[in-house]
């Protein structure tokens, strides 16, 4: 938690030179492929009318768009647009870059940590 809280302000700043929000960037970082609503509600833990704030908010900036889904008309997919893909892949590219703290461990304790972090968030 301590290491998360000293890198945090990064994060969000980054996110915000986008425009975005933590629950956004959150949304738009899982739409690998178009999904329902429902199910981003499901993934940031939140209520479906808060989805609907969100997918709004990145509709707008160009980054997602909502699709009707052909095996049910009621429900509405997100999907990325080629920005929203563009926009995704820069943040994650600058925040996969190691915080200062990290940088302080040399290359094989980076890997070590880093294969320690994978095998403990490791789903059965």
């Amino acid at each position: 938690m301590e290491l998360f809280g000293t890198v945090r302000p990064r994060m969000l700043d980054i996110q915000a030179e986008y425009g975005l929000k933590p629950p956004q960037f959150f949304a738009l970082d899982a739409l690998d492929e178009p999904a329902p609503m429902s199910s981003i509600a499901d993934l940031l833990r939140c209520d479906r009318s808060a989805v609907t704030w969100i997918t709004d908010r990145l509709e707008e900036r160009g980054y997602v768009e909502r699709r009707s889904d052909g095996r049910d008309r009621r429900v509405k997919l997100l999907a990325l647009t080629d920005e929203g893909r563009r926009v995704r892949e820069e943040i994650r590219a600058r925040l996969a870059i190691p915080p200062e703290a990290l940088t302080r461990l040399s290359p094989a304790e980076q890997r070590a940590l880093r294969d320690l972090l994978r095998k403990a968030l490791e789903r059965e």
